[in-house]
């Protein structure tokens, strides 16, 4: 009986341990992506407008992605570069524009309201990039509290803004210069307290560094491209990056800690340019991993299988049904 009574005791002993022991094990958070509308869902309506906007809210986004720019009577406008780009730009007459010289900064929003963004022209070589993207008429470069006032109005409170300072070292005409750009972005985001649901981007990382030093809660996103067109890293030349807020990678040895140095909370990067090393390395260091801009469904894949905490895409819609095979939450 003595021998019954023990084993008995030790069997009701390991009952109770083991509920124990389950509840010591630390539970792993399911892993989520941030899926970025890229200007909106450039693949399927005219980029950076309210309608591309609407697309990507339809498609499920948690982030919608754009860029801003400063007009001549500092009003933030969503556009992604300094001047109308003739690909997409046409007059009062219907005309495509010909040439880069039209800046923003250097015409007031009620001037620029004169001009139409709503579609691409097909001879170019971004037409045929986006042969399928719907064409509209009549539609006008938007303000960011357009932007603002549409999300809220669609009762879209969960949606998050992932915002791009389009400003240049090398031109610095065509901007505000660092501060007053920040001050005007900052001033338009507190006034409708979207503090919590808005990162700042750029490749030049001078605005950057402004937002943390005057609003430091909000996360930076530190882009990075090592292209023919941009290069703002400068690793190959050797020579200091101008884009880099005095951050250099032969002092760091690699772009995650030039990051994480910089006080980043992100590293933005074309998807080429990451490996899984890279990757594991940002995220050890703290950082979110975001590639841009993946528009098909393998490349799409293959960041996933990375691990990047982030897709930004024209193509959100097809992200979105990619995400939903692989039972991965956004």
């Amino acid at each position: 009986m003595i021998y019954k009574n023990s084993t008995r005791t030790g069997f009701f002993k390991t009952l109770i341990v083991i509920p124990l022991l389950v509840l010591n094990v630390p539970v792993m958070a399911e892993k989520t992506i941030d899926l970025q509308g890229h200007r909106g869902a450039r693949g399927l309506l005219a980029e950076n407008t309210l309608s591309s906007f609407s697309a990507a809210l339809q498609s499920g986004v948690t982030t919608l992605e754009l860029d801003v720019v400063v007009t001549q009577d500092n009003v933030l406008v969503i556009h992604h570069d300094p001047a109308l780009n003739p690909d997409i730009t046409r007059d009062a007459q219907g005309k495509f524009l010909k040439s880069r010289d039209f800046g923003i900064r250097q015409m007031t929003f009620q001037q620029l309201q004169s001009y139409d963004v709503g579609q691409i022209n097909p001879t170019t070589q971004y037409g045929k990039i986006f042969s399928s993207q719907k064409s509209q008429d009549g539609i006008r470069v938007p303000r960011l509290k357009d932007l603002f006032e549409m999300v809220k109005m669609g009762g879209h409170q969960q949606v998050k803004f992932a915002i791009e300072t389009k400003i240049t070292p090398q031109r610095p005409d065509q901007t505000p210069e660092p501060e007053k750009f920040v001050e005007l972005l900052l001033q338009e985001i507190q006034q409708y307290g979207l503090e919590d649901r808005v990162q700042i981007l750029s490749f030049d990382w001078r605005t950057l560094q402004i937002i943390q030093r005057m609003a430091p809660k909000l996360p930076t996103v530190y882009i990075t491209a090592q292209l023919a067109v941009l290069d703002n890293l400068a690793i190959k030349s050797g020579q200091p990056s101008e884009w880099t807020a005095g951050f250099q990678y032969a002092k760091y040895g690699s772009v995650p800690k030039m990051i994480k140095a910089a006080g980043g909370t992100h590293w933005s990067s074309f998807w080429r340019e990451l490996d899984a090393q890279k990757v594991r390395e940002a995220q050890e260091l703290g950082l979110k991993v975001i590639a841009w801009t993946v528009n098909d469904r393998q490349t799409m894949g293959q960041m996933l299988d990375l691990g990047v905490d982030g897709l930004v895409t024209d193509r959100p819609d097809i992200a979105a049904t990619l995400l939903k095979e692989r039972g991965i939450r956004w």
